[in-house]
């Protein structure tokens, strides 16, 4: 060997290591579940921020912009005002019935974009799942946070429309009493969301079920009919006011249209759906966390 070479130095020894495997977790594992609300929580400026750009830019390519937002609502009662109140004469009997059908139309759309919106979330955007590491809750989250957003323009024309269209209703304080109800209106939205959006990322055919099902729902809501004349009826009736949007429409006319403190039923009956429903919803969401976008 020459002399001019270095020489090399001897190798290491291989030292023994040991690593504890119960602290390694796997890439992608579903976290445990209130680990995952701080990852939400971690994500809340981010859903924010893209469900308002989102209402922004979805009205965009129209003439008329976000003015659809409202004019959609408008054409809808619009159209069940001539159809069911002159045609079919369901208007028999309701005092204001441009109100009480307005209030109707608005706030159950508010429920039906929301739920739709949230349920077709993860389907919607597969490829953001499956390219994205992110708590996928985040997605329906942002959809409600957008319709909700989004409702805001309809609840004011919503009060002006009561307001000035004869006979015109005066405000009063209980009209304070329709944003808690409208804030646990969302709440229950979430929670039906979420649900349908792991059932209609495991099995697409829900999606086509979807708009059936609102249809009917809002068909037992009393949007465009009184209550009453389920009276000689009570098991009808009992199962209708069992129902969540009833009771928030239900709410929301005490308040607007007759001046009156809704039951406490109704209050009861609205809070424990709608806390039931998010809580419901996001551990059954968060049980499919891995499963997203595989499929």
């Amino acid at each position: 060997m020459s002399p001019n070479k270095q020489k090399l130095a001897a190798p290491a020894a291989v030292q023994p290591l040991s690593v504890d495997m119960r602290a390694l977790t796997r890439v992608g594992a579903r976290p445990g579940f209130l680990d995952y609300l701080v990852q939400l929580w971690d994500f809340r400026q981010f859903i924010f921020y893209d469900a308002r750009a989102r209402v922004q830019s979805g009205t965009r390519r129209d003439r008329l912009g976000s003015a659809w937002l409202l004019l959609n609502p408008v054409f809808n009662g619009l159209t069940f005002y001539i159809i069911f109140g002159m045609l079919l004469n369901t208007s028999r009997g309701i005092e204001n019935y441009v109100g009480y059908l307005v209030i109707g139309i608005f706030l159950f759309q508010f429920s039906a974009g929301s739920i739709t919106s949230g349920a077709r979330s993860i389907s919607n955007n597969k490829s953001v799942v499956q390219a994205f590491n992110f708590p996928r809750a985040a997605l329906p989250i942002g959809a409600n946070i957008r319709e909700l957003i989004a409702a805001v323009p309809l609840v004011l024309a919503m009060l002006l429309i009561v307001v000035l269209l004869p006979p015109a209703e005066t405000i009063s304080p209980l009209w304070l009493l329709i944003l808690p109800a409208i804030l646990l209106q969302f709440i229950f939205n979430l929670g039906v969301g979420l649900i349908l959006a792991r059932l209609i990322s495991k099995v697409n055919d829900f999606a086509h079920l979807l708009p059936f099902l609102m249809r009917a729902w809002m068909y037992g809501s009393a949007v465009f009919y009184s209550y009453e004349r389920f009276i000689d009826h009570p098991e009808i009736l009992r199962i209708m006011k069992m129902n969540p949007l009833f009771n928030v429409i239900n709410i929301v006319r005490d308040c607007l249209l007759y001046n009156r403190l809704p039951e406490w039923e109704s209050w009861a009956m609205l809070i424990v759906f709608a806390l039931s429903a998010l809580c419901v919803g996001m551990f059954f969401f968060w049980q499919g966390e891995e499963s997203y976008g595989r499929s």
